[in-house]
């Protein structure tokens, strides 16, 4: 048998191998990783160690892709992109601390209060962004959509399903709720939702409202009181106020 011969079945049993067992990064990339550690002079071990960084390297690279693909924001956006000299902005510091996940970890919610265009949105992706980068499911919702979708699953009988599935989700970003007004059908549907998750799962909702005007949404002021009782006990409320974020990028040529 003829060394190149040996050496293509060797390759192809190689290649099998990583492919059997999902090793993507190193299937890849095989021939550049024995290339530098040839050059590198790694020893065994050493090597060892250097493809077993690539393959977890990888991993979660495409981990991170699939939960951000899989949390549909409108537009993938990082908190690094936001301009907190916009307005001043005075909150930078307490999102710059809900960026740690650490109210994610407590079961707390976050209601981004604003008139449109103040960036309400953006932010709510960012960390949103941030819970995907650390291997948290996200899940974030246009708030008319979301009911609409509330409302036909529980139609079809299937809402309990549906609250189980949302249930493994750690955060869910509601997206411009105040855009709709409910009946009392819907707003029951959404009270479950949000008794489902009270204290077992983190939420952000962004608004144009202020709590005070929330039965503007809902079937009366005492309706509005039992959801906000339970979204407010355990939340960070940060209320931001100016011209619009958008209005303002596209005068200074920003897209």
């Amino acid at each position: 048998m003829s060394a190149n011969l040996a050496t293509d079945k060797e390759n192809q049993y190689i290649y099998s191998i990583l492919k059997q067992f999902k090793l993507v990064d190193i299937r890849e990339n095989y021939f550049d990783l024995i290339e530098e550690a040839r050059k590198g002079q790694l020893d065994y071990k050493q090597f060892l160690l250097h493809i077993l960084q690539h393959e977890e390297q990888g991993k979660k690279r495409r981990m991170v892709a699939k939960l951000i693909r899989e949390a549909h924001f409108e537009k993938e956006q990082s908190l690094d992109e936001y301009d907190f000299s916009f307005h001043n902005f005075q909150h930078m510091k307490k999102i710059q601390e809900l960026s740690t996940l650490e109210f994610l970890d407590r079961k707390e919610n976050v209601i981004l209060i604003g008139p449109p265009g103040v960036g309400k949105s953006c932010i709510a992706t960012g960390i949103g962004m941030k819970a995907c980068e650390a291997g948290k499911k996200v899940l974030f919702v246009n708030a008319i959509e979301f009911i609409a979708e509330l409302a036909a699953q529980a139609t079809q009988g299937r809402l309990k399903l549906l609250f189980k599935k949302l249930a493994r989700i750690p955060l869910i970003a509601i997206d411009e709720l105040g855009y709709l007004k409910m009946d009392k059908e819907k707003e029951s549907l959404f009270f479950q939702f949000i008794r489902h998750r009270y204290e077992k799962n983190a939420l952000i909702i962004t608004t144009n409202l202020p709590l005070d005007h929330w039965d503007e949404v809902f079937t009366s002021q005492l309706a509005a009181t039992a959801i906000l009782d339970r979204l407010v006990h355990h939340s960070h409320i940060i209320s931001i106020t100016g011209d619009s974020y958008r209005v303002k990028g596209k005068k200074k040529g920003i897209n």
